[in-house]
């Protein structure tokens, strides 16, 4: 399980020192009262090491690292009880966070719009989303392309109020009094949009269901 928070400062490149001090003052911004100045830069160039480390386009690993970063700061908020909407959390798990948990946390976002949180990483990110799933949810309108996959760190785990795990295995991390859900489905690395597709159709019915026992009704 990763541990950003605690890593030391990461010297960026040039071109990116203006867009994560811009970054730093959003977040100081919205976690005012929460978060002091050197949390929140921890994390956010922790979580640019990170992602500078596992490949992330250099062009677009800014708006990753904010997002990244204001994510686990959002979850060990929640996590710590200093702050949460009353949304419930839910926590999608997988191997890679490249297929079954980023399109699991693309219908729940979908399905359950501003009346839930979802969230999802892996044990062992891949650098990339699975081009077949990203093209498949295209195809319902939902937008993954943007997704870098993403280590789960504890503060996102104890954040979540479900964990919907998806063939982790023995990896899956397992904090007392959560609610744990296991969907045994397929890895669908390596597979054309074909075979892609029903898989897309059971995560969505497992979603609605998941939704309907929060007491969510989805939406459409």
């Amino acid at each position: 399980m990763s541990d950003l928070g605690g890593e030391a400062h990461s010297d960026p490149r040039a071109g990116h020192r203006l867009a994560l001090h811009t970054a730093a003052k959003r977040l100081r911004a919205e976690f005012q009262g929460v978060f002091g100045e050197e949390t929140i830069e921890r994390f956010l160039y922790g979580a640019y090491g990170d992602m500078s480390v596992r490949g992330a386009p250099p062009d677009d690993l800014p708006r990753l690292t904010e997002r990244y970063a204001r994510r686990r700061l959002d979850a060990l908020a929640r996590a710590e009880g200093v702050s949460g909407d009353g949304r419930p959390v839910v926590l999608f798990l997988c191997v890679h966070n490249a297929g079954r948990s980023l399109m699991a946390m693309g219908l729940m976002a979908r399905l359950a719009g501003n009346r839930a949180v979802a969230w999802s990483a892996g044990s062992e990110p891949a650098r990339v989303a699975n081009a077949a799933a990203v093209s498949v949810m295209g195809e319902r309108g939902i937008d993954i392309s943007g997704e870098f996959p993403s280590a789960w760190t504890d503060e996102v785990v104890r954040a979540a109020d479900v964990v919907v795990t998806m063939g982790c295995g023995d990896a899956s991390p397992v904090f007392p009094g959560k609610r744990y859900v296991d969907w045994p489905l397929a890895d669908p690395r390596g597979w054309e949009a074909e075979r892609v597709r029903p898989l897309r159709e059971e995560i969505e019915w497992r979603v609605r269901k998941l939704l309907a026992d929060l007491g969510i009704p989805p939406l459409g």
